[in-house]
């Protein structure tokens, strides 16, 4: 699904939401724990940042615990507007046209935007083309084999929100017409976006949610949840996780003969 050219740009809100995602606002535990994965994967004390997708800037306010120079785009003008007057450093901009130099930032984050962008491919370009050499870009992304689609679908030209089982198993064509408003990736797909992008795979795996909502109502079992899908983490039963986690070093041009 790499690649395809996506809806034109709803202009009402709750059209905006659906095409450009339902994130949260409260950060809570699942958040913590992507933050923390960052961080290990990709150091972030005194480095130069960018949030692509950064929607009202949850991970660039956290993200400012370990480096002043954390920046944000975004696509949704009213978010933009309301974070500029919160945080410096937060732009308007799309992801496949970053306003920034080469080779501008140390680490780029593509926490679950991919899937909402027009061109994921030439937004991975533009990540790759902003990163230092020796830059990581860390990407978070839907993962297709997820028991659950997570952003809805669309059913006789009306949208039903909700988690729907089994849409990313449906054969790509059938899926598309369900859900014409967000991809879902395998593993090679994913990959398959930094071909000709000269770059080392620092990890590649699977993440189970955080269990938030089950959280706010019934503490306990979110933790058995936690208990019970972090260790699968460790097993070959991560390929069924909630996201992808994929971090990319960007590694010197091979110089020619």
């Amino acid at each position: 699904m790499s690649g395809e050219t996506k809806q034109p740009e709803p202009r009402d809100a709750q059209s905006r939401a659906i095409t450009l995602g339902h994130p949260s606002y409260v950060w809570r535990f699942g958040q913590d724990r992507r933050l923390e994965l960052i961080r290990y994967y990709a150091p972030l004390e005194d480095k130069r940042i960018l949030d692509v997708g950064c929607g009202l800037g949850a991970y660039v306010r956290k993200m400012r615990a370990f480096s002043s120079q954390v920046y944000g785009v975004d696509i949704d003008q009213d978010k933009v507007a309301q974070t500029q007057q919160e945080l410096g450093h937060i732009f308007l901009a799309p992801a496949e046209e970053l306003p920034f130099s080469d080779e501008y930032f140390d680490v780029v984050l593509l926490h679950e935007v991919l899937e909402h962008v027009r061109d994921d491919a030439q937004a991975v370009r533009e990540a790759y083309r902003v990163s230092k050499t020796g830059g990581r870009i860390v990407v978070f992304a839907p993962n297709r084999l997820y028991p659950f689609e997570t952003h809805g679908v669309y059913w006789r030209g009306k949208y039903h929100f909700g988690n729907i089982p089994l849409v990313g198993y449906l054969p790509s064509a059938l899926r598309q017409r369900l859900c014409p408003h967000v991809r879902a990736y395998t593993r090679g797909s994913l990959q398959s976006l930094f071909t000709g992008l000269t770059h080392s795979i620092v990890v590649l795996t699977e993440i189970y949610p955080g269990f938030d909502k089950v959280a706010h109502s019934r503490p306990r079992v979110a933790r058995a949840f936690r208990d019970l899908f972090y260790a699968l983490e460790r097993t070959p039963l991560r390929i069924f996780g909630l996201s992808h986690l994929m971090v990319v070093e960007r590694t010197a041009t091979e110089q020619g003969p």
